[in-house]
């Protein structure tokens, strides 16, 4: 297996941003580390366990990593302003050169997601030199209050997926990077797939009233796959495994 570093571990009470369901966590035992400014589930068992179901079938929570976004006719003008390559059309995503990820939800608005480690400051950066009075036609979406963020993961995740979801988000179906706007257990969500490395991966993020719900949704279908909750060091292993192979 692929070993990452230790991270520095922490609480989330000690943070003012916390996942919208971190108690459960707390609850089924996580340890936790501090990625940004926040504490993000590192592990719930055995990191190498981990590693093994994250390639078959698992859930993270990666709410409390940076996301903002940006709409309005002038938006993918200024954010290419500001060197940062956008899709060619919507409904697509393009990753930066710093593992962040850029996603086109409309021809006038975008999203913009942390990588895994948070090592990249897009999201910071962005948020510090946009101005509502110097910015024309550019209005901020500030995600990271309004939006939580799952990450599905493993081989058999578009097979669960498909359980509570009409889109097809089969390999051959959805292609890498691309994004769907549709209904989840009759949530409105947004899907990303994102692989890591050769495992399947999609980033889910929706509303933060349905949080739980969708996760309690995620775990209930996830059973008959033999599914289970894995930390954010494992989804590390898994993209980095092309460079440890």
């Amino acid at each position: 297996m692929s070993t990452t570093p230790k991270a520095r571990t922490t609480l989330p009470v000690h943070h003012p941003c916390r996942s919208q369901i971190y108690r459960r966590h707390v609850s089924a035992g996580a340890r936790f580390e501090e990625v940004g400014r926040a504490a993000v589930p590192s592990e719930y068992g055995q990191a190498d366990d981990e590693e093994i179901q994250a390639g078959q079938l698992a859930l993270a929570d990666l709410s409390t990593l940076p996301k903002t976004g940006f709409k309005g006719a002038g938006a993918p003008g200024w954010l290419e302003r500001q060197d940062k390559r956008l899709p060619n059309s919507p409904n697509f995503a393009v990753r930066q050169n710093d593992g962040s990820l850029i996603a086109q939800l409309s021809a006038n608005e975008l999203l913009i997601l942390s990588d895994l480690a948070a090592n990249s400051d897009v999201v910071a950066t962005l948020q510090d030199r946009y101005s509502l009075d110097t910015t024309e036609r550019v209005y901020s979406l500030p995600r990271s209050d309004s939006h939580c963020w799952f990450a599905l993961t493993g081989k058999f995740a578009a097979t669960a997926l498909a359980k509570i979801c009409g889109v097809d988000l089969r390999a051959h179906k959805f292609a890498l990077y691309e994004v769907a706007q549709t209904s989840l257990a009759r949530v409105n969500a947004i899907i990303l797939r994102n692989d890591l490395d050769t495992t399947p991966c999609f980033f889910i993020l929706s509303d933060v009233s349905s949080a739980e719900y969708l996760w309690d949704a995620f775990l209930d279908v996830m059973a008959e796959f033999n599914g289970g909750k894995v930390g954010i060091r494992a989804l590390r292993a898994l993209q980095a495994e092309s460079r440890v192979s």
